[in-house]
């Protein structure tokens, strides 16, 4: 039999991670049994202290044990963080010297939302791929160059890590370790048990774009408020470069430094963000929206609206205009 460990961190983190986790995984062995099967995993819930408080005392969890009584285990669980990061890293050193030496004995490890800053912490996401929250990407970044961040994918899954987007999105992350390690119709079972959409792999229809701001490049800042006040422009990069007095290619090199996308991308992602909040909240019209954020081919609107979100404009206004549902 296998061993599943969820981990249950110091500090004040989010509880409903651990717990539909557990949940999930019980359902999954409760069936894989009832196909005949022998029980896959062990489950067990594992803290540094003997009971872990959340949302400031409300509610207690008891885990069935400490990470230090766990020798040895096959998959490991760490839930979302409280995100207060720098205190949550702080609280759990034992669990980044843990999660290593486990891994190197061979368990895989799976983090939800932010809890992949607790296995940076460890080194390893070092050169590799990493998915979590949209929200805290920048100080991800900052803290953890050497990681590959993956903004819109939803689970990555390298070499034993997988990682995934943020909040309830931890879900499809289950789901999708449930067919890793029991087979498809498990997965399938417990899909329509909880109601978890399968076969989702993205994130992006849900991100919000607000620049990247936490830098000390004056004239990068200065560049990104030019192009988040002209949105109806069509800016060119070299327009844009010579206006700050700076050459093309040290522009670039400055703005990739400084935001973790180059001026074009940047720049596509405000329009799109702007273009996303118009089609959200009034009747304008797919070709209306467009002009307003400088483009004139709806080819290459639909383009960089669908690379960016995953969807065409139509079917973004169409999921998330209220009245274009009535």
């Amino acid at each position: 039999m296998k061993h599943l460990t969820i981990v249950v961190p110091n500090g004040n983190n989010n509880i409903s991670s651990i717990t539909g986790a557990f949940e999930i995984f019980n359902k999954a062995n409760a069936y894989w049994i009832s196909l005949g099967n022998k029980q896959l995993f062990a489950i067990q819930l594992a803290g540094i202290a003997e009971t872990v408080e959340f949302n400031n005392g409300l509610f207690m969890v008891k885990p069935h044990t400490t990470i230090s009584a766990i020798a040895k285990t096959n998959l490991i669980i760490i839930p979302s963080l409280n995100h207060n990061y720098n205190l949550a890293l702080e609280g759990n050193g034992l669990l980044v010297d843990w999660l290593l030496n486990q891994y190197k004995n061979g368990a895989e490890v799976a983090t939800i939302c932010t809890g992949a800053f607790v296995l940076a912490a460890s080194g390893l996401l070092d050169g590799k791929s990493c998915s979590t929250h949209w929200s805290v990407t920048e100080n991800f970044r900052m803290m953890f160059p050497k990681v590959n961040l993956c903004t819109d994918r939803l689970i990555t899954d390298e070499k034993g890590i997988y990682t995934n987007g943020g909040a309830y999105s931890f879900l499809n992350l289950m789901i999708y370790l449930v067919e890793k390690y029991y087979d498809r119709q498990t997965a399938i079972y417990c899909s329509k048990v909880f109601q978890i959409e399968i076969d989702r792999n993205t994130q992006s229809e849900f991100s919000i774009f607000s620049g990247q701001k936490q830098h000390s490049d004056a004239e990068i800042l200065k560049a990104q408020t030019y192009i988040e006040q002209n949105l109806n422009e069509k800016i060119t990069i070299d327009n844009l470069s010579l206006m700050f007095n700076i050459g093309r290619r040290n522009f670039d090199r400055r703005f990739i430094k400084a935001t973790g996308n180059t001026p074009i991308e940047y720049a596509q992602r405000v329009k799109i963000e702007f273009a996303k909040k118009a089609f959200e909240t009034n009747r304008k019209t797919i070709n209306e929206v467009m002009y307003e954020v400088g483009y004139a081919d709806v080819k290459a609107f639909r383009e960089v609206f669908r690379k960016i979100t995953g969807m065409s404009p139509l079917e973004y206004k169409s999921k998330y205009y209220k009245e274009a549902l009535v």
